[in-house]
């Protein structure tokens, strides 16, 4: 192991040490329920780990709240995702209803295309909802957008290929 290495290593422990308690502690105030702040804590941990040198790190709480942030934003989009989900299937006839592996798959689908979607700009998230939820032509879609049919173009092309790059690392 490499000298920086080792001190990004004692850096993480130092971090996690000194603030994991404390996080644990913000998110269990936020969400009511201890074991959930727990893994949302760890989350938040894993994602610092991969996303920089902790060595770098000038406020580590507001560095560590503001990952929690995002990550907890997402979980809450996750259990309203599942929240729909789980209703649509409540309506559903009982010979209609999937086996509870179908049940996860299908959530899984829907969360990672969720998470696509939204990593998507704005305009080419409505764009390619539009045409392929809706089935508006691009032309239409240009109208409702206000841009050009040239741009919808575009902003289609950027939508595919993302979700091909993200299909392709998926392993899909």
């Amino acid at each position: 192991m490499s000298t920086a290495e080792l001190v990004q290593q004692q850096a993480m422990h130092a971090l996690y040490r000194g603030h994991h308690g404390w996080l644990t502690g913000w998110l269990r105030h936020k969400l009511g329920c201890s074991a959930q702040a727990a893994d949302l804590a760890q989350d938040t941990f894993v994602r610092v780990l991969a996303a920089r040198n902790v060595t770098r790190i000038a406020e580590p709480r507001a560095y560590l709240a503001t990952v929690a942030r995002g990550i907890l934003v997402n979980w809450y989009r996750r259990q309203a995702l599942e929240r729909a989900w789980l209703d649509a299937i409540a309506q559903l006839p009982e010979a209609s209803v999937p086996s509870a592996e179908e049940r996860y798959l299908l959530l899984d689908t829907l969360q990672r295309v969720d998470a696509m979607l939204d990593a998507l700009a704005p305009l080419v998230r409505r764009a390619f909802l539009l045409s392929q939820l809706d089935g508006m032509t691009y032309d239409a879609i240009a109208v409702e957008l206000g841009v050009s049919a040239i741009t919808v173009k575009r902003y289609m092309k950027q939508a595919f290929l993302h979700c091909l790059l993200l299909a392709d690392q998926d392993g899909a």
